[in-house]
């Protein structure tokens, strides 16, 4: 039970992340827009770099953008919630009955690896030159969060057994 309790755990966990950095992309619209801003925007990149020709310089366009990570971090809350109710409504089952109901934390997991691997790392790390901005780079942050997640899901898909009664 204490292995079936953790993973329970360490999906709240994930979920409460997700959902404190979407809360506070909203609540602090202005500074984490300006993130959005000057990464599409390139303007930090260096300078004459050849990779200009992707900037997107369309104020609407960033809100787009920054509405799809708010809307993807969310997303990774909610699933994160599914995941641990599932599991939470199995820990008295079978080991079967628990392997099968980790389905959403691969699913949640699946989700803030979009957001914060092909969002940050593949869209705005590489596409949009995000690594050569001193000031509006945000790989390092993501990569510990995308990492968390995937080593949290190894934990969580480790086959469990049935109970020891």
């Amino acid at each position: 039970m204490t292995s079936r309790l953790s993973k329970i755990t360490m999906c709240l966990c994930l979920a409460a992340f997700a959902f404190l950095v979407a809360f506070g992309n909203i609540t602090d619209y202005g500074s984490n827009f300006a993130f959005v801003q000057h990464v599409l925007s390139m303007d930090t990149t260096f300078p004459g770099n050849a990779l200009m020709y992707r900037s997107i310089t369309n104020p609407a366009l960033w809100t787009a953008g920054y509405w799809l990570i708010i809307f993807g971090e969310a997303l990774t809350c909610l699933l994160f919630l599914i995941a641990a109710w599932n599991l939470w409504s199995a820990r008295k089952g079978s080991g079967q009955a628990f392997n099968s109901a980790k389905k959403f934390a691969i699913i949640a997991t699946t989700m803030g690896f979009l957001v914060w691997y092909f969002g940050f790392m593949v869209i705005g790390g590489e596409w949009f030159a995000m690594w050569q901005s001193q000031t509006w780079n945000g790989q390092e942050a993501a990569f510990k969060f995308y990492m968390t997640m995937l080593v949290v899901l190894i934990f969580i898909m480790q086959p469990d057994g049935d109970l020891q009664q």
